[in-house]
């Protein structure tokens, strides 16, 4: 899953950056609101963690600009929007929820805080709605950062966990690898190279090895699939 952090503290920005990266997102940085709705134009995030108190504009305004598409890429689903805010008065905080946010942090927070509140809102009107993901024999557990296929734990590298966890949240539908390069990678990705396929098929061949089957199909000329497996 794609995430867009904007934060104008460099030093806080940057520890979310590397702390979700190792909890296996895509995750690109804005540090003020105008780099924020450059970015929201040309990507399609799932996620958009959204400070209030930045530099150039109060951050309720791009929440704004992302509930009334003027800030999103056209024909892309919205992101969800996780408000930070320091203000600590309940006035702004239902003021931002009135914007559109979905919901919020209070600064000071930690990074456990705001990565369960992440999953919450990521699981959101999808078909696995609880903390674990299951389909068939796969079983992933985001929160303890396991995966399993028949009860046996599958030793995934971080990107080939959020690959997997992309391919369940949205199982049974094609996935273009342009697609899957756009929500699973983030703007270091190099969009020229093989890198889709070759995690797809480091991803398959630990799959296989812990059951019957391939879960993980192609679909020649488009993408790749996940169905249910045994």
């Amino acid at each position: 899953m794609r995430l867009l952090i904007v934060e104008d503290e460099a030093d806080l920005a940057a520890a979310l950056q590397v702390g979700l990266r190792r909890e296996g997102y895509a995750v690109d940085v804005a540090p003020d609101g105008a780099s924020a709705l450059d970015r929201l134009s040309v990507t399609s995030y799932d996620l958009v963690c959204l400070d209030l108190g930045l530099p150039d504009m109060d951050g309720r305004e791009i929440c704004r600009a992302i509930r009334d598409g003027s800030a999103a890429v056209p024909g892309a689903p919205a992101p969800r929007i996780l408000m930070i805010t320091a203000r600590t008065g309940l006035d702004d905080r239902v003021a931002g929820l009135d914007d559109g946010a979905d919901d919020y942090v209070s600064k000071p927070y930690s990074l456990s805080e705001l990565g369960a509140r992440i999953r919450a809102l990521l699981r959101r009107d999808s078909v696995n709605p609880g903390a674990v993901i299951r389909l068939g024999s796969l079983e992933l557990d985001a929160a303890r950062y396991e995966a399993r296929r028949n009860g046996q734990r599958v030793d995934l590298t971080p990107k080939e966990f959020a690959l997997l966890r992309y391919l369940m949240l949205h199982a049974g539908q094609v996935l273009t690898p342009e697609r899957l390069l756009e929500h699973v990678w983030d703007e270091q990705a190099d969009p020229f190279t093989n890198t889709v396929r070759v995690t797809i098929s480091n991803l398959r061949r630990k799959l296989e090895g812990a059951g019957k089957s391939q879960p993980i199909a192609t679909v020649n000329g488009v993408g790749y699939r996940l169905a249910e497996a045994g």
